[in-house]
This record gives C-alpha cells, structure tokens and sequence, in this order.
C-alpha cells in the first residue's frame, strides 16, 4: 500500500517540474515576443503577433489554474492528470506558433 501511495506523489512531482520549466520558456519567449526584434514587418505578421500575444494570456491563467490545483492535493486525479497533459500539448503548440512567427518575420537566425 505504501508503494501505491508513493508512486501516485512521484509522477505529480515530476509534472509540477514540468509545467514549471514551461512556463519559465513561456516567460521567455513572451518577453522575446515584446521585444522590439521581433516587429511584425506585414499584415498578416501583425494578426500572428495579436493571435500569439492572446494565446500567451490564456496560457498563463490556464497555468496558474492548473498549479492552484496541484498543489493544492497530493496526487493527481484522472481529470486532473488529462488537464495536465492537454496543458503541455498546448505548450508545445504555442512553442512552434512562435518559431513560425520568428521565421516569418526573418528575426530567427
């Protein structure tokens, strides 16, 4: 029964590391986002540029929700594991969102 128990804490942990270092890229790329070296040089530049800014936002809240619950219980739940997991794929969206845009504007060498 104990190993039960400590292997449901373990994988929590680990995810918790997990959408900590995301969200520490997020940050990064969000400031490199507001940077002015990543100007958006046409029209449809500028509407990735407002799309991504808006996904950034629902991404932060959408981590600070997923982190007030973590924390707040010991082990992950099924729904609580899949809200994780559809977390990090959209991190990993967000992630190629963003180089496609810094290759789009020609500022990504």
């Amino acid at each position: 029964m104990n190993d039960s128990t400590t292997s449901s804490v373990i994988p929590s942990q680990e995810l918790l590391v997990r959408l900590e270092r995301n969200n520490m890229a997020m940050l990064r790329l969000s400031r490199k986002l507001s940077s002015y070296t990543c100007e958006p040089n046409n029209r449809s530049c500028f509407e990735k540029l407002y799309e991504l800014r808006q996904d950034f936002k629902s991404f932060a809240n959408r981590h600070n929700q997923i982190m007030g619950l973590l924390k707040g219980s010991k082990a992950i739940g099924r729904n609580l594991d899949s809200e994780v997991k559809k977390h990090l794929r959209s991190f990993k969206k967000l992630e190629s969102d963003m180089a496609a845009y810094l290759l789009d504007t020609n500022k990504y060498y």
